[in-house]
């Protein structure tokens, strides 16, 4: 078993992110993890009471970032790998028919507030030396879908950020753009309905993930990479 290490996992209530938690924790790691569900959270914190420390948060809320993150550094010390994992997806629809309303908010949780999340943890893995920091794009982040321009868009970015970002890390550090693949996932039922059964859901997902991301380090900065099926 590898030494425990503390994870910060934005979006950790649903999806992916909820598929992840019990993955890292069974391995032996801590994962301080946010999500905006004051229920979610609750019965996070119930289900795991020693290695996990959920707090409800937007992580649009910059000054809530901002204390999030003195406060876990504090508890738990710098982080050694985190995943910026929160998005959300737009409706389906041309570029031209989306409102500013739904394309900034997409824009401000995809992109943004993943700006966030680093600017205020990166300082401390900094001093301590290490850490990976791996950023969730999509396989829309590296090609294109009809009806898809706001979130392939906010992918993109994450994918230029992310190498842009591997460039200014001090030695030591690692960022890297990982796209999840296909995983059934609410989200993914939003855009292809039924369709979305024929693909792992998040738990099967998240025995081949974990795992997998526990192992990426300096090895693979800069690297856009994506989970093996």
């Amino acid at each position: 078993m590898q030494p425990s290490r503390t994870i910060i996992l934005t979006g950790c209530s649903r999806g992916l992110g909820r598929a992840l938690v019990p993955e890292f924790i069974a391995r032996g790691h801590t994962v301080a993890g946010c999500s905006r569900s004051k229920q979610a959270i609750a019965d996070l914190s119930r289900e795991f009471p020693e290695q996990g420390h959920f707090q409800t948060l937007d992580i649009c809320d910059e000054q809530a970032v901002a204390a999030w993150s003195d406060a876990t550094v504090q508890k738990l010390g710098a982080p050694h790998l985190i995943i910026n994992n929160a998005a959300l997806i737009n409706k389906p629809a041309p570029l031209w028919q989306i409102s500013r309303t739904e394309f900034q908010q997409i824009m401000d949780v995809n992109l943004v507030a993943v700006h966030t999340v680093i600017r205020h943890y990166l300082p401390s893995m900094i001093d301590h030396g290490l850490g990976t920091i791996i950023n969730l794009s999509s396989g829309w982040g590296r090609s294109v879908s009809p009806a898809m321009a706001p979130y392939c868009a906010s992918k993109y970015a994450i994918e230029g950020l992310t190498r842009a970002l591997s460039e200014d890390l001090p030695s030591g550090l690692a960022a890297i753009a990982l796209n999840p693949g296909v995983i059934d996932t609410p989200m993914l039922r939003d855009i292809w309905g039924a369709a979305a059964a024929a693909y792992p859901d998040a738990e099967q997902w998240a025995t081949i993930a974990a795992p997998y991301m526990l192992s990426l380090g300096v090895r693979e900065n800069g690297q856009s990479l994506t989970v093996p099926d």
